[in-house]
C-alpha cells in the first residue's frame, strides 16, 4: 500500500507531475493498460484498477523471463559477467552463437529453463528451496525485517560456529582423498546437533551466513547437474535473491566450479531484476525491437533518481533545474551523493561448502546497492559496425582497463584536477552567467558523484575502459546543457592557424615529394600537442601563443620517434609511380586549431595531390577541444581560399562552390579533381568505439584502403591495438608521462607513427 500511494501522489503511473500529460491536464486513466507479469500482476490487478484506474494486460511469466534475457544477451555488450572470490569479469556474448543455454531463475523457488532459441524453451526443472527459503527461515530464526537486513547480517557472519566443517569430523585435516578441505561443509546447521545452546544463543549474522551458503550451494549444484544432463555450457543466474549480491554470487559461482571440476562457470546479467518487465514489454506486437543489434544500443547513466545514504528518495528527476536543486540541497547538509556500501570486516572466516575463496586482498561485501547503477538504453538505428575491422568478434577499443584499480586511481585524480580548469571553460562557454554558474557547479558535483562511484565499484556502469569514462564526462556537461565548453577557444586558435597556413603551404611546395612527406608527418605530431584534455598542454599554453607552441614542437621532431615506421609508410606511398598509392583514404581527426589546420589539412592535401579522396572524419558531437564534422566545411572553406588544391577537392566533395570559377574552361581542360568530403564519425567523446560508428561512416569506409587515426584519445587510449581490413597509419604525440612509460616505456612528448599494412596484419 505504500508503494501505491507513492505512485499516486507523485502520478507515476501518468508519467510524474512533471510530465506533459499532466501540465496538459489529461490525466485519464480509464483506458491506461500496463504490460505485467509474475504472481503480483494476479494478485494485485484488482487493487491497481481501484487505486490508480490502470488495468494490467498479463504475460506469462515464463514466456517474459526467457524473452527478457534473450534481449539483454543480443543487446547489450557485456551483459554477463562471472564472479569469483568477490572479482566480476565480464563475459562476451556472440549473439550469433548464443543457443542453447540454461536459465535459472531464483525468486521465492527456483525455475531452471532450458532455452533453445527465441521462443523456444523448456522449464527442466527447479526446486522449492528458494529465495523464500532463504528470507522465510531467516525471518523466523534472526528478527530480521527485510530481506536487504538478512543479507546484510550475512557479511558479518561466521559459518564454521554453526555448519559441521570437514576438519570438524577429521580433526581439523582434511580428507584429501576425496579432494575435501577441511574447511569444506559435511552439513548445514550440523554443529548446532552436538551443542546445548539455545537459538538466543547463536549469533543472527552466523545463521544468516549459514542459510546463505546452504540454499546457494544447492542451487548451485541442481543447476550445474541440469546443465550437466543436457550438455548445456552456459548457466546464466537471475532471479531476486540474487539482486546483485556479492557473497550469493560468489557461492553460486564455487557450487557450480566444485561440482564441475572447474570445467563450468556460472554467469550473472548487470539487469538480472529486469528480465521479467523487458519480457512484458517485447510482447507488444510493435515494439520494432525484433531485429535489434548490439551496436544500436548505447547505455547512458545521467544523473536518476535522488540516491543518498543508499536509498532512493523520489521519482527520476528529468528536469534541470530539479536536478541542479537537489544537488545543492543535500551538498549544503554536507551529504554524499552517492553512498558507501558496506564492507565485510576482515577475519571473517571462508565461504565453507567448498574451497575458503582466496580474497587477494580485497574484502567481499554486497553489491546491492550496484544494481541501482542502471543506465538508460537508447536505440540509435544509425550506428553500425565499422566495415573494416578485421576481426569485429575480437576488437576491444580500450588500451587502458579501469577494472584495474591503480589505473582508476590515477584517472580519477587526473580527471578531478582537471575539473576546476573545465567548469571554468564551460561557464565561458555560456556567457558565465549566473545561470552558468550554477549549471557548472552542479556537472562538478554529478560527475565527480560519478567518480566516487566508479572508485566504490569499478564495475558499477558494467566493463568500463578510460574512453568510457571520458565520454562519461562529456555526457555529463550535456546533461546540464553546456553544449560546446571549448566553443570560443576553438574559433580563436583556428583563426590563429589559418593565419599562417598560407605561408606553410608555400614552405612544402618548395620541398620535393620525399621530404615534403617526412615534414607533413613531422607537422602532424607536432601540432598534436594542442589538448586540453592534457594537464602539460593546458601548461603550455600559459607560456606561449598557439604558433610559437607549434614552432617549438616541430623544432623538436627528431627522428627516430618512439615508435617510428615512417619509412615503411613511405615506402607504400611511393609504391606506384602512374597511379595513386591509394584510392580512398579516411582521416579521424582530432582537434581544432593548429592540429586540423597546421597538421592532417596539409596532410590530406598532400594525398589529394597523389590522386586519393579523402574524407576527413570528424565527432559527431563536441568533446574538450576536438573538432566537429559540422565546423570541418567551414574550416575547409577558409584553408581554400589560399590552396587550389583543396579549392578544387572541396567543390569536388560538395564542400563549397566557388562561382568565380569558370567551370567550362575546366572542363576544356580535362581538369578533374579528387573529392575532399567530411563524414561525422556518431561519438561525442574524444575516442572512438569501431563497434559503433555512424552509418554515413561506414558506407563510406567500405571504398577506403587507407586509416590514419591521429591523437591520443583515437590512436592510443582507443584503437592502438585494433587492426584492421585496409593499411592504417596511428600518429600521435604522447602528452601523459604515465601513458609514455606504460605503452612504450618512454616519456612524455614522444610520438607514435605506427603503420600497420593490411598484408602484414
Amino acid at each position: 500500500m505504500n508503494a501505491l500511494d507513492f505512485i499516486s501522489s507523485k502520478q507515476l503511473h501518468l508519467g510524474g507531475i512533471d510530465s506533459p500529460s499532466w501540465n496538459l491536464g489529461a490525466q485519464d486513466t480509464g483506458n491506461m493498460i500496463i504490460k505485467a507479469t509474475g504472481g503480483g500482476a494476479y494478485k494485485y490487478a484488482d487493487i491497481l484498477k481501484a487505486r490508480l484506474g490502470v488495468s494490467l494486460d498479463k504475460e506469462d511469466e515464463m514466456n517474459c523471463l526467457v524473452a527478457g534475457a534473450n534481449f539483454l544477451l543480443k543487446a547489450i555488450r557485456h551483459e554477463a559477467f562471472t564472479h569469483m572470490e568477490g572479482r566480476k569479469e565480464f563475459v562476451q556474448i556472440d549473439q550469433h552463437d548464443l543457443f542453447p543455454f540454461l536459465l535459472v531463475n531464483i525468486g521465492s523457488g527456483v525455475s531452471i529453463i532450458k532455452v533453445d532459441g527465441e521462443g523456444k524453451f523448456q522449464r527442466i526443472s527447479g526446486t522449492n528451496v528458494g529465495g523464500g527459503t532463504y528470507w522465510g527461515l531467516g525471518r523466523l530464526l534472526t528478527k530480521c525485517k527485510s530481506f536487504d537486513e538478512l543479507l546484510e547480517l550475512s557479511q558479518k557472519g561466521d559459518n564454521s560456529n554453526i555448519d559441521m566443517l570437514v576438519g570438524d569430523i577429521y580433526g581439523g585435516m582434511d580428507y584429501s582423498k576425496f579432494g575435501l578441505s577441511a574447511s569444506t561443509i559435511a552439513s548445514s546447521f550440523g554443529k548446532i546437533i552436538s551443542k546445548s545452546e539455545e537459538l538466543m544463543d547463536y549469533r543472527p549474522e552466523d545463521i544468516s551466513l549459514s542459510l546463505l551458503r546452504m540454499i546457494s550451494y544447492n542451487i548451485g549444484q541442481i543447476s550445474y547437474l541440469n546443465a550437466l544432463r543436457y550438455d548445456l555450457k552456459r548457466i546464466f543466474f537471475g532471479g531476486f535473491f540474487i539482486r546483485g549480491h556479492a557473497y550469493t554470487m560468489d557461492t553460486i559461482s564455487f557450487a557450480v566450479h566444485f561440482w564441475s571440476k572447474g570445467q563450468a562457470q556460472a554467469m550473472f546479467l548487470r539487469h538480472e531484476g529486469f528480465l521479467g518487465a523487458l519480457g512484458a514489454f517485447m510482447s507488444y506486437e510493435k515494439h520494432g525491437l525484433d531485429d535489434l543489434m548490439a551496436h544500436q544500443l548505447v547505455e547512458r547513466f545521467p544523473m536518476g533518481a535522488p540516491y543518498v545514504g543508499g536509498k532512493i528518495h523520489g521519482p527520476p528527476l528529468h528536469d534541470l533545474n530539479e536536478k541542479i536543486s537537489w544537488m545543492e540541497k543535500f551538498i549544503q547538509k554536507g551529504t554524499e551523493i552517492t553512498a558507501p556500501v558496506p564492507m565485510a570486516p576482515p577475519g571473517t572466516t571462508g565461504m565453507g561448502g567448498f574451497e575458503r575463496p582466496s580474497s587477494r586482498g580485497i574484502s567481499l561485501r554486497s553489491d546491492s546497492s550496484a544494481t541501482l547503477n542502471i543506465g538508460v538504453l537508447h536505440l540509435v538505428p544509425s550506428l553500425e559496425v565499422f566495415p573494416l575491422l578485421a576481426d569485429p568478434k575480437k576488437y576491444e577499443p580500450n588500451t587502458i582497463d579501469l577494472l584495474d584499480h591503480s589505473e582508476l586511481e590515477y584517472w580519477f585524480t587526473v580527471l578531478s584536477e582537471h575539473m576546476p580548469d573545465l567548469v571554468d571553460k564551460a561557464v565561458a562557454s555560456e556567457g558565465g552567467t549566473d545561470d552558468a554558474k550554477r549549471r557548472g557547479e552542479a556537472f562538478a558535483h554529478a560527475f565527480s558523484a560519478h567518480l566516487a562511484r566508479l572508485m566504490e565499484e569499478p564495475a558499477a556502469y558494467g566493463k568500463f575502459g578510460l574512453a568510457n569514462l571520458l565520454e562519461l564526462r562529456e555526457e555529463c556537461l550535456r546533461e546540464f546543457q553546456f553544449r560546446d565548453a571549448y566553443i570560443t577557444i576553438k574559433q580563436r586558435e583556428n583563426e590563429a592557424s589559418l593565419a599562417v597556413l598560407p605561408d606553410l603551404l608555400l614552405e612544402l611546395d618548395g620541398m620535393d615529394e620525399e621530404g615534403r612527406l617526412l615534414t607533413l608527418i613531422e607537422g602532424v605530431l607536432a601540432a598534436n600537442i594542442f589538448d586540453w584534455g592534457s594537464r602539460a598542454c593546458v601548461d603550455l599554453y600559459l607560456k606561449g601563443t598557439i604558433i610559437e607552441i607549434y614552432r617549438m614542437s616541430r623544432k623538436k621532431m627528431h627522428r627516430p620517434w618512439r615508435v617510428d615506421d615512417f619509412d615503411m609508410f613511405k615506402e607504400r606511398m611511393s609504391r606506384h609511380r602512374e597511379k595513386p598509392s591509394y584510392k580512398r583514404a579516411l582521416l579521424f581527426v582530432d582537434n581544432s586549431g593548429a592540429d586540423i589546420v597546421l597538421g592532417m589539412l596539409p596532410l590530406a592535401r598532400e594525398l589529394l595531390r597523389r590522386g586519393t579522396e579523402v574524407i576527413l572524419v570528424g565527432n559527431s558531437l563536441p568533446a574538450l577541444n576536438d573538432v566537429t564534422a559540422n565546423e570541418l566545411p567551414e574550416i575547409v572553406a577558409e584553408a581554400a581560399k589560399h590552396c587550389d588544391i583543396l579549392r578544387k577537392a572541396a567543390e569536388a566533395g560538395g564542400l563549397l562552390f566557388d562561382a568565380m570559377v569558370d567551370i567550362e574552361d575546366e572542363l576544356k581542360e580535362n581538369v578533374t579533381s579528387v573529392p575532399l568530403m567530411v563524414v561525422e564519425n556518431g561519438c561525442g567523446g574524444p575516442c572512438i568505439d569501431f563497434r559503433q560508428v555512424s552509418s554515413e561512416l561506414a558506407a563510406v569506409a567500405k571504398d577506403a584502403d587507407l586509416i590514419i587515426l591521429e591523437g591520443m584519445g583515437r590512436a592510443l587510449h582507443t584503437n592502438l591495438n585494433a587492426r584492421f581490413g585496409c593499411d592504417a597509419l596511428k600518429l600521435a604525440m604522447v602528452k601523459n608521462q604515465r601513458l609514455a612509460e606504460k605503452l612504450f616505456g618512454g616519456n612524455i612528448y614522444d610520438c607514435l607513427c605506427r603503420f600497420e599494412p593490411v598484408d602484414k596484419v
